[in-house]
């Protein structure tokens, strides 16, 4: 099986703060909810508070979103294309993505896409609170080794390093660098 991350792996970008530009344009109420954000960013920099916490003000904006399944319909037919042309060339329906966004986000597009699994970050889609642990990093692993205890990883994808954890699982590793993935040597941390 081949594991990928998602943001800026499989989609070029972050798919959580394009949900928040394409709300915010549609629902302006939802502006109400950058100060508070402001607020929280300085403390996670100051580190007085979780990067959890940080997205759980982030995505207060889910709160203004009148009806999650239409608007979640409306921003994929919109950012679909922003999924990486390597990925929709090597996709297979055993492929596994695993990310730190929010399982409601990722799911219609992974559905669309034929994805054969999708671990990701527990949020409510209308308050934005988080109902488990932020799937990242370490917690990436833990999250994988839940549904497959025993299951080889043969190829994993992701832009960040931050994914170690989960590269150190697989046979091969790939970081994503300019919109293409390269060897990435899980000893050095880095590309070959």
């Amino acid at each position: 099986m081949n594991v990928y991350d998602f943001d800026g792996t499989v989609y070029k970008g972050d798919s959580s703060v394009d949900l928040c530009g394409f709300v915010m344009r549609r629902h302006p109420e939802a502006l109400r909810h950058l100060p508070a954000f402001a607020a929280a960013a300085v403390q996670k920099k100051a580190g007085r508070i979780t990067t959890r916490a940080l997205k759980e003000v982030f995505f207060r904006f889910l709160a203004d979103v009148p009806d999650m399944e239409q608007e979640l319909g409306l921003f994929w037919q919109s950012h679909a294309q922003k999924i990486m042309p390597w990925y929709l060339e090597c996709r297979q329906p055993t492929d596994v993505i695993i990310s730190a966004s929010p399982e409601f986000l990722l799911l219609p597009v992974c559905r669309k896409l034929g994805t054969g699994m999708l671990i990701a970050s527990q949020v409510d889609a209308h308050s934005g609170r988080f109902l488990g642990e932020n799937c990242k990093g370490a917690e990436k692993v833990r999250r994988f080794r839940e549904v497959y205890p025993d299951a080889e990883i043969g190829r994993f994808y992701s832009d960040s390093v931050s994914d170690l954890p989960m590269a150190q699982l697989a046979q091969e590793a790939f970081l994503i660098r300019k919109g293409c993935p390269v060897a990435w040597d899980i000893r050095k941390g880095a590309q070959v």
